[in-house]
């Protein structure tokens, strides 16, 4: 497991190749066929970089090095600070989250049922397009897979299964 000091070392080196490349999240997007939150995300080691996206990124962002790409492919410890919900814009995407939750919940109920949106077969954008007041506004997507909960029947445990058969 990555302690926080390596990822932080990590991270700084590989946004330090952002930065020497010039281009923002969406450019690399662009040039990768990636999202642009999925980047932030491989640079950030939130995100494990794929064998076949890898020439491709390095090819975005020059600067990154062998050593850099071989330790984005490897599984990240995928954490959060907790202190990070101070930070103004973080703290108010959580306020959006949890004062419009329970109405985007009972939408996914009526629409497809008793479920949740998956967090691991997930895309997210950020965008920005103008508003009818001509005035910047923030677009972010979450495309996530709806995954209905099941019916918990013991006669469909494998694990049952297997010990009545032996």
């Amino acid at each position: 497991m990555e302690d926080n000091g390596a990822r932080a070392v990590a991270v700084q080196k590989l946004m330090a190749a952002k930065a020497k490349s010039g281009k923002s999240f969406s450019n690399i997007g662009a040039e990768t066929g990636l999202t642009n939150v999925y980047v932030a995300q491989l640079l950030r080691r939130q995100a494990q970089l794929k064998a076949n996206t890898a020439a491709t990124l390095r090819a975005a962002i020059p600067a990154l090095t062998e050593d850099l790409v071989e330790l984005m492919m490897q599984p990240p410890f995928r954490s959060y600070d907790p202190e990070m919900v101070h930070e103004p814009a973080i703290y108010r995407l959580n306020e959006a989250i949890m004062h419009f939750g329970e109405s985007i919940k009972a939408i996914i109920n009526e629409d497809f049922g008793d479920g949740i949106m998956s967090a691991i077969d997930f895309y997210c954008t950020v965008d920005k397009v103008k508003g009818a007041d001509g005035k910047d506004r923030a677009v972010i997507t979450f495309d996530g897979k709806y995954l209905p909960h099941t019916e918990q029947k013991s006669a469909n445990m494998m694990s049952k299964l297997a010990r009545n058969a032996s």
